[in-house]
């Protein structure tokens, strides 16, 4: 009978070799690494200066008089000067754009969102023959250049005896902000569980009901993201209400300021036109520090499952 012979055992590795072996891979990697932030933390910084700067700087200028905004730029204000924004409040009808703004822009805005949220629930939750030709024709209103359509514009706007008002200008608004907003909301609602609307929809509640009381609240950080971009938009737009808002009585910020630096010619009011920038770009600033959370969670929503 013939035995079988068990081979001999491998020699056990040397603990003083196992230790001296050397790991660069994860040294090198972890090198990288450190200049990769060390050099995006840079770019950061830089790009924040560049930004944060001129801001300042307009902030510091609204509060100088006109000598020293073009004598000592760079410098500190001697004293505050507050005239220059009741000036510019008062006898630069700043007060009379800033309302026709809140109106015009506060109107759209919602009429934006309600429109935009709904025909995009529609394409991200219901298959019908036309879905994606109409998802896709909201896509192409995004490629189509403003500027061609103004002509046509003004003439139809005009037929409607709609020129030179504000729910004229809201409609307008309304419409240019729709494919961007569509666009953004179809992906957001794709996103969204469809276990909860088929609970609602058990439980007995309607489409409707289903949208704006269970689908819209969780649509909350999408809606606050592409508001805050459609705010943006709306409220520093200046090509569309020059063509189709020529009355003064209804002029918004935006036309507002161009009257401001172009009133007195070459003796130009340089602290109050300051004082208006700064007015004009404060609810915008205030926005974003007050949804800057929810504007970066609407953003990633979806990307991470």
């Amino acid at each position: 009978m013939k035995t079988t012979e068990t081979p001999p055992a491998a020699p056990a590795a040397d603990p003083a070799s196992v230790a001296k072996a050397p790991a660069p891979a994860v040294k090198e990697k972890s090198g990288e690494g450190q200049v990769l932030n060390v050099f995006s933390h840079g770019v950061l910084i830089i790009w924040a200066i560049l930004v944060v700067l001129p801001l300042l700087w307009a902030v510091m200028a609204s509060f100088k008089t006109d000598d020293s905004i073009l004598s000592t730029p760079w410098s500190l204000p001697d004293k505050l000067h507050f005239e220059n924004w009741s000036r510019a409040w008062s006898q630069a009808h700043m007060s009379d754009y800033f309302f026709n703004t809140v109106v015009v822009v506060g109107c759209s805005l919602v009429g934006t969102l309600l429109l935009g949220s709904m025909a995009a629930y529609v394409l991200a939750r219901f298959d019908f023959p036309g879905n994606r030709f109409l998802y896709y024709l909201f896509i192409g209103g995004m490629s189509f250049p403003i500027i061609l359509a103004l002509v046509p514009l003004f003439f139809v706007m005009n037929n409607m005896g709609l020129l030179n008002t504000r729910h004229g200008l809201i409609m307008v608004y309304i419409a240019y902000s729709l494919p961007f907003t569509v666009f953004f909301l179809t992906s957001f609602f794709r996103s969204l569980p469809s276990s909860v609307a088929e609970a609602a929809m058990i439980d007995g509640a309607s489409h409707t009901r289903t949208f704006f009381q269970v689908m819209l609240p969780m649509a909350k950080p999408g809606l606050i993201s592409v508001g805050i971009f459609n705010f943006l938009g709306q409220w520093n737009q200046y090509m569309l209400p020059t063509v189709l808002n020529t009355d003064p009585n209804h002029r918004v910020l935006s036309q507002g300021l161009v009257e401001l630096a172009n009133s007195q010619g070459y003796k130009g009011d340089w602290s109050g036109l300051f004082a208006g920038l700064v007015m004009a770009m404060l609810p915008v600033l205030a926005a974003y520090i007050i949804f800057q959370r929810q504007v970066v969670a609407g953003l990633t929503a979806g990307a991470v499952k």
